[in-house]
């Protein structure tokens, strides 16, 4: 899950999302979740933990998988943009 991150992050920064199968990534971040007791794995069937949770819902919210629930987040920063306005952080991606 978190190289879904690392790669989704870097075609973003290059304006290439439309390289990858966003249906068939999404479906296998979803299937990483651990419906019972929370969380996502690397890959589906281990262990949940807090860093690849995090990975997967930065990577489910760079593809807008479900805006509603999801907050956008900057490919560069990893961060939701309204977080760096706060900070006075410009960046080059969401800024624009």
């Amino acid at each position: 899950v978190c190289y879904s991150w690392w790669v989704l992050s870097a075609l973003a920064m290059i304006h290439r999302l439309d390289w990858i199968d966003k249906a068939g990534l999404v479906k296998f971040i979803l299937d990483c979740e651990d419906k019972e007791d929370g969380g996502f794995s690397d890959k589906p069937g281990n262990q949940a933990d807090v860093f690849h949770t995090f990975f997967a819902l930065a990577g489910l919210s760079l593809l807008q998988h479900d805006p509603t629930a999801l907050n956008a987040i900057d490919p560069v920063y990893a961060i939701p943009p309204e977080v760096l306005r706060r900070h006075g952080v410009s960046s080059p991606l969401m800024d624009g």
